[in-house]
């Protein structure tokens, strides 16, 4: 399956696409370049300056977003307002990266070192409270994250295992059980964004491999969509009936010239439905 091309390469890194109805449609995020992208029904995309990262992007159940920044998070209102909270360390060597809500409106998103340095990460949780917690350490560049449609597991990426992991969840415990769901050969792209459909399949992007794969609930490939660049960063489900999956991709890395599509935004109609995004309770 091939998908089509919905922008030029327009962003720098482009990552983390999420479809809201309280948006009005899909939103992602240039990562490195510190900007929130929405595109409107009209193909006209639009830029906002959240910091020198803007790491992740949520929606907010009372409107507004929650946005994984450089250090930490921020949370903008319905009315555009955007509160930066306290920073969460003062390493400039370490920023976010990816993340995702749970089921109990939570938000999480986790660090890795700019130098992608073994074990200099870690998963944070932001509570509706704005109170913080480290859900897992030691971990080196912190992705994709996703639960099933029951809510009863999680799904996760830190890329450099080459293996997504897949958690048992509740509430009270949270994360828990960790263990191998597929491993990815290297050769086959590096383990980067993650969302999962209504059939609980796991759609994951593989950079450096130019494809998205689709794995069953048992961890079989049964799909895979190839594009027309390698550098392939997060994928997510859109459009008004949730069947269309939209796709990151960056031109991190390359020269000019290099890939001349990396960067841009692409849509596949896959045959499945994808979940409502679940929104920050806070």
């Amino acid at each position: 399956m091939r998908p089509d091309q919905v922008t030029g390469p327009v962003t720098y890194h482009g990552e983390g696409p999420v479809w809201s109805s309280l948006w009005g449609g899909l939103r992602w995020v240039d990562m490195l370049a510190g900007d929130v992208l929405s595109l409107a029904t009209d193909a006209t995309i639009t830029r906002r300056h959240v910091g020198r990262v803007a790491a992740a992007v949520r929606p907010r159940r009372r409107g507004g977003a929650v946005i994984g920044v450089e250090r930490g998070f921020a949370v903008e209102d319905a009315d555009g307002t955007l509160t930066h909270l306290p920073e969460l360390w003062t390493d400039d060597s370490v920023r976010m990266n990816d993340g995702g809500c749970d089921p109990d409106g939570r938000f999480y998103c986790g660090s890795m070192a700019y130098d992608q340095r073994p074990g200099a990460g870690a998963l944070y949780r932001l509570d509706p409270d704005r109170s913080v917690q480290v859900v897992l350490d030691g971990v080196t560049i912190s992705n994709g994250l996703e639960w099933s449609p029951d809510g009863t597991r999680a799904y996760y990426n830190d890329t450099a295992t080459q293996r997504v992991a897949v958690f048992d969840y509740d509430r009270g415990s949270g994360l828990t059980g960790r263990r191998p769901f597929v491993s990815i050969p290297l050769e086959a792209g590096r383990p980067d964004g993650l969302t999962v459909d209504a059939d609980g399949g796991v759609w994951v992007a593989l950079h450096k491999g130019g494809a998205v794969r689709r794995y069953t609930p048992d961890g079989v490939v049964d799909e895979v969509i190839e594009l027309p660049t390698r550098m392939v960063t997060a994928c997510t489900f859109g459009g008004p009936h949730l069947d269309t999956l939209f796709i990151t991709t960056s031109r991190e890395g390359l020269e000019a010239g290099d890939d001349p599509v990396a960067g841009s935004l692409f849509r596949a109609a896959v045959g499945v439905r994808g979940l409502p995004v679940r929104e920050y309770a806070g």
